[in-house]
């Protein structure tokens, strides 16, 4: 009886399997161990398998090459940007320090004597009487030149303004008499790199935050959200090398320190979101030679507008801006160093900062343990961040017929002690250790294409131009007669929230890459290289 064409080809597969294997015979020694190896076992819980694809991700963009690369690796999940909360440096909500604080996984320390863990240096021959005598000088000349050429020119300065330019003043020239002064006994100095109002943008995902939502939210619906910061100081100083950290990493954990937990929505607090794309600027552009902040100099000109008549939630709000200015800063260095938000720091890194209006002074050291905030690290990782601070101090009481009343020379003293604190070189340290050893950036490419490629791609997400078309957007004729109401039942269903679709979700690599017309193109054939190659990480 003869067989069907579907059973001769099973009996003619199970024939080719026999002879296949039964040419390699398995050996008694592979087959058996001395101690049994059991396969490793994974919890299937869904927590439990969204954190391994998280980590996965995590260490692809770990293993990204270099510095611009990683950056549009972490835009690649969203085309339209990633609905952040944003954090400015001159719009301080009310009751804002421990959002801050939470969000930073940084705990704060203020010392009553107003000390600092960098000291006055002694050994040194520093001149304070010359320094007090110039830093007089351009205070007089500020406020008795600057602000009567300001008020004749008739110009329609506001209140806050008028002070933000006239501390830029101040800041700008108190830095170069201090420089020109000490230059000379510190080397470090003279190797420095000055910005005058750089651009600072720093971005990260803080993890432990409830959504917006009315019922009571567990571990597992709790989300990251995104955080971007925007900074605007008067004057930063970069070096070469990175300051010396004022405590050993493995000593702070949060077992020994207070950070204030946070369990509510920080739109509740005055914090709101818009789409934006991830972006980390420090104040230059990747492969600087000085990528490590020494100092930063902000202004204060903002509580002018706060009218709270609280003179605590005052101090708090000057303690806020520091903390999140000298964090923003580090994290933003730290990614062009080739850490991201979800792949941490190996070293600490320290910075200082300076918040005044020319009068009143406040002083920070801030030193970055760990960038590790989102969700599935909030429970393993028990690094934290440290910011030493001092409370407004007064560089003078008043400015009366040319002369300075009421000079305080220990505020002198500690900003000269922020100029020589010394930069040290990290001996045994890797400090980019994620980056690629013969490709840190795009520009070590040698394909042109590629190099101009990612260039052009890195600049247009740091640029924050909106996109040629529009995002999507629910109108509100729609959003009454459609998703309220649903009094158009006939009309076709096309519009995202129709069709159950969220536009919001589309990726930054779903796109048409530019057309190449036929005339340049590399083949002459019509359906070879139509479009230009594409080189997303």
């Amino acid at each position: 009886m003869s067989l069907t064409f579907s059973k001769r080809y099973s009996v003619l597969k199970i024939l080719r399997f026999r002879r296949l294997y039964a040419t390699a015979p398995i050996s008694i020694e592979d087959e058996y161990t001395n101690t049994p190896e059991y396969p490793k076992i994974f919890d299937t819980s869904p927590r439990d398998v969204k954190k391994r694809e998280a980590l996965a991700y995590y260490d692809t963009i770990k293993a990204v090459k270099t510095v611009e690369e990683k950056q549009i690796k972490l835009n690649m999940p969203k085309y339209y940007g990633f609905k952040c909360f944003m954090l400015h440096e001159d719009v301080i909500p009310y009751n804002n320090l421990s959002l801050t604080q939470y969000v930073t996984k940084t705990h704060l320390i203020i010392n009553e004597n107003d000390q600092l863990p960098v000291t006055y240096p002694t050994n040194k021959n520093i001149n304070l009487d010359i320094l007090r005598r110039e830093i007089e000088e351009i205070l007089v000349l500020a406020h008795s030149g600057y602000c009567k050429q300001t008020s004749v020119a008739g110009t329609n300065l506001s209140e806050e303004e008028f002070e933000n330019s006239l501390s830029s003043v101040i800041s700008q020239q108190i830095h170069r008499v201090i420089l020109l002064n000490l230059h000379t006994d510190y080397p470090h100095l003279r190797d420095t790199q000055v910005d005058i109002d750089p651009r600072i943008e720093s971005f990260w995902f803080a993890g432990g935050i409830p959504n917006n939502r009315e019922y009571k939210m567990n571990a597992t619906e709790l989300k990251d959200k995104a955080v971007q910061y925007i900074g605007k100081p008067t004057l930063t100083m970069r070096s070469k090398i990175p300051l010396a950290p004022i405590m050993p990493i493995d000593q702070v954990m949060s077992a020994d320190y207070n950070i204030p937990k946070w369990e509510y929505q920080p739109q509740s607090f005055g914090i709101f979101t818009t789409h934006r794309r991830i972006v980390n600027i420090p104040g230059f552009w990747p492969g600087d030679a000085n990528q490590f902040g020494l100092l930063g100099y902000h202004r204060r000109g903002h509580m002018l507008k706060r009218d709270y008549n609280d003179s605590m939630e005052n101090e708090e709000a000057v303690h806020r801006q520091g903390i999140l200015a000298s964090f923003s800063w580090l994290n933003a260095q730290a990614n062009h160093l080739g850490f991201t938000t979800y792949n941490d720091i190996t070293y600490p890194l320290t910075t200082q900062c300076v918040i005044t209006n020319g009068q009143i002074w406040s002083f920070y050291i801030y030193q970055l343990n760990t960038m590790l905030m989102n969700l599935r690290y909030i429970d393993d990782n028990s690094k934290i961040n440290v910011c030493w601070g001092t409370k407004e101090l007064k560089l003078y009481e008043e400015i009366r017929d040319g002369k300075v009343i009421g000079f305080n020379e220990d505020i002198l003293k500690t900003l000269v002690s922020f100029y020589t604190n010394v930069p040290l070189e990290r001996s045994g340290i890797k400090l980019r250790p994620f980056l690629s050893s013969s490709e840190k950036l795009i520009a070590d490419y040698e394909d042109d294409d590629k190099r101009k490629w990612l260039e052009t791609e890195y600049k247009f997400i740091t640029s924050d131009r909106p996109r040629h078309y529009l995002p999507y957007e629910v109108y509100h004729w729609e959003k009454i007669y459609k998703i309220d109401h649903k009094k158009r039942p006939m009309d076709a269903r096309r519009r995202p929230f129709e069709l159950s679709i969220n536009p919001w979700d589309r990726t930054y690599d779903d796109r048409q890459a530019r057309y190449i017309p036929r005339k340049h193109r590399p083949h002459l054939k019509r359906h070879i290289g139509r479009y230009a190659k594409e080189y997303f990480p």
